[in-house]
């Protein structure tokens, strides 16, 4: 088993808060797990991004090379068009579609958009609108990992588990919201799947 999996977005967005989610599942499972990260300046928005290694064999660096990477979850939409040059060949890239808006010459929205969704294996989803569905928009993040659960090399379940231990101490509603963004973005990402293979 080997997942290596690049987390970007803007500070404050819950890119560190995945990176928790989806590492407390593989200790608990018993696998190996490398972490690093690059901080901008997170309090004026400024970009973050983590490189994650999960594999049931040692792993000898805390860095993806360019071109290795199994998957780009991004909750920033130009965020990760910044990384592509990691995703391996058959790579997933799955991606928040709000901008942050937080320079004046940001790309425009539609190219953006279109650039993503050109990959053979995107998903691009509005998770500040589902985490206001079904939870409350701080969730956003959640959707995200939700919608990239299937590529993460983690059940549902153990995703769940990881996710009532982190958010436990701050009670049982944080956690049902949490779990409810989860399972939303999940539930996005299947009927995506479903509809480009014509199911």
């Amino acid at each position: 088993m080997k997942s290596d999996i690049i987390l970007a977005g803007v500070g404050g967005q819950g890119i560190l808060t995945i990176a928790t989610i989806i590492g407390h599942a593989a200790v608990e499972r018993g696998l190996y797990l490398k972490q690093a990260e690059v901080h901008g300046m997170s309090q004026r928005g400024g970009d973050v991004q983590s490189h994650l290694r999960i594999s049931d064999k040692v792993i000898h660096s805390d860095l993806i090379p360019e071109g290795k990477a199994d998957l780009i979850i991004s909750i920033e939409p130009m965020e990760a068009l910044r990384y592509t040059s990691f995703l391996a060949p058959d790579g997933w890239l799955i991606a928040n579609r709000k901008p942050f808006v937080n320079i004046p010459n940001y790309p425009d929205h539609e190219q953006v958009w279109a650039t993503i969704e050109a990959m053979p294996r995107s998903v691009l989803i509005d998770a500040d609108k589902l985490a206001r569905e079904v939870a409350t928009a701080r969730s956003m993040n959640i959707v995200i990992l939700g919608a990239a659960s299937g590529h993460v090399g983690m059940s549902t379940e153990e995703l769940e588990h990881s996710i009532t231990a982190i958010f436990q101490r701050k009670g049982d509603a944080v956690v049902q919201q949490n779990i409810a963004a989860l399972r939303a973005g999940r539930a996005y990402a299947d009927a995506k799947d479903l509809a480009a293979h014509g199911v």
